[in-house]
């Protein structure tokens, strides 16, 4: 094996013990400044808290409201980093662990004069790679974005340089097509996982020719988004979704009548979501379901729409009351929906699209046992196994859904009801 191989291994054992330090570290750093603070225990790396308890100078007079509320954003902020550093120190130890007992293997591999050759993954064997230099921001950590050259936009990073997977034409005779013919081959290349990357190199080719027709443009939005979800590195699916949150701005911009539009803007969003802060995290929830309501009222007849609409609804019964007093700071209300609310749109989706996606039997499985109607729930758990696994997400599915199996094979058994 190289030395580069073990220098990276070394180099990585490194990293996770730096990790772990700093993470002490700021820990005692935190705990020091809070004597007057009181925080729960919490179990949930998803930002859900239980319960907490502030004990904090109260001020007499006018402003006690604003200052609490505040220290409350600010205390689920430091929540929030923590967890996502406990996250990222959970994934250096499993590295560590599924890397160390290998290490004598490596050791005597590299002793014994073997050369192992670095496999690029079939992800990024059909694009290349640029460096593009962008500019660093003195008054910003976070990513800004700026339109480009080709009237779309690049990332800009607190980092001086940085690569990005970006489309590298491989024929350089790209073959003109009209716009409905692009469109619709762009639309049947996206069926698959691997069409998809595809799909959005097509649209990409033409981004030039077509970038002022809408039906393009959305498209182009939504290519982004299947490229956030192909992509494995987290740089890369930031990157993904900055861009085409941005492509959807403009969509909705142009076309504000246009459901397809305000349907991936909506499903960018809840993409990048995923990058932010707490308080963003609210924010761009909010932007979510507005934009999701609109495309709803714009496509009455899209299945995906209602399994969206259905996710949110599930999502938000299940908010613990700080995140909703988190939302209701911020926005002037509080989010409020009921597994009952979930479960109609699930079954719209359905009822609109029969066999929809394994996704939506999941879910629709996950509420009736919400709601204690097992019967109902071991039927869908079974039509969602009849269903073809096409993505990552359809076997992550097929997964939970044994497992619900599982669990209602017992409470029905116990129950005496048959099966």
């Amino acid at each position: 094996m190289p030395h580069s191989t073990n220098k990276e291994l070394i180099f990585a054992i490194m990293v996770g013990t730096a990790g772990i330090s700093l993470l002490v570290l700021w820990y005692q750093k935190v705990r020091k400044s809070r004597t007057a603070m009181s925080l729960p225990k919490f179990f949930s790396l998803n930002s859900t808290f239980d319960s907490t308890t502030l004990q904090d100078k109260t001020h007499n007079g006018q402003g006690t409201s604003a200052v609490f509320q505040k220290r409350q954003l600010q205390i689920l902020e430091k929540l929030n980093e923590l967890l996502k550093n406990m996250e990222e120190l959970k994934e250096e130890i499993r590295f560590l662990k599924e890397t160390i007992p290998k290490l004598e293997e490596y050791i005597q591999d590299e002793l014994d004069g073997k050369i192992t050759v670095h496999r690029i993954s079939p992800q990024h064997r059909a694009r290349k790679r640029r460096v593009t230099a962008v500019q660093s921001s003195a008054t910003s950590n976070s990513s800004e974005e700026a339109e480009s050259e080709g009237g779309y936009i690049t990332a800009n990073t607190d980092t001086e340089e940085q690569s990005f997977p970006v489309h590298t034409a491989l024929n350089t005779h790209t073959e003109e097509l009209k716009l409905d013919i692009l469109l619709q081959k762009a639309d049947h290349l996206r069926m698959t996982e691997s069409g998809k990357m595809e799909s959005f190199e097509l649209l990409c080719d033409h981004k030039e020719k077509f970038r002022d027709e809408i039906e393009f443009v959305w498209r182009f939005a939504r290519a982004y988004g299947d490229m956030f979800e192909l992509s494995a590195n987290t740089q890369d699916k930031k990157h993904y979704a900055n861009i085409g949150k941005t492509i959807g701005e403009k969509a909705i911009t142009r076309a504000p009548m246009n459901g397809h539009c305000h349907l991936w803007y909506a499903v960018l969003c809840g993409y990048v979501s995923q990058f932010e802060g707490l308080q963003n995290k609210i924010n761009y929830g909010h932007r979510f379901k507005e934009h999701l309501d609109i495309a709803i009222q714009l496509l009455p007849e899209e299945p995906f729409l209602y399994y969206l609409n259905g996710r949110y609804c599930y999502t938000v019964s299940k908010l613990s009351w700080i995140e909703k007093k988190m939302a209701a700071t911020l926005f002037g209300k509080v989010p409020s929906s009921t597994v009952q609310e979930a479960l109609r749109n699930f079954l719209k989706a359905e009822e609109i699209h029969p066999g929809y996606s394994l996704l939506n039997y999941m879910y629709l499985a996950k509420c009736y046992v919400d709601l204690e109607e097992n019967q109902n729930a071991w039927k869908f758990c079974n039509l969602a196994l009849l269903l073809p696994t096409v993505t990552k997400e359809d076997k992550e599915a097929q997964t939970e859904v044994k497992a619900i199996i599982k669990s209602l094979k017992r409470v029905l058994d116990f129950e005496g009801d048959n099966i």
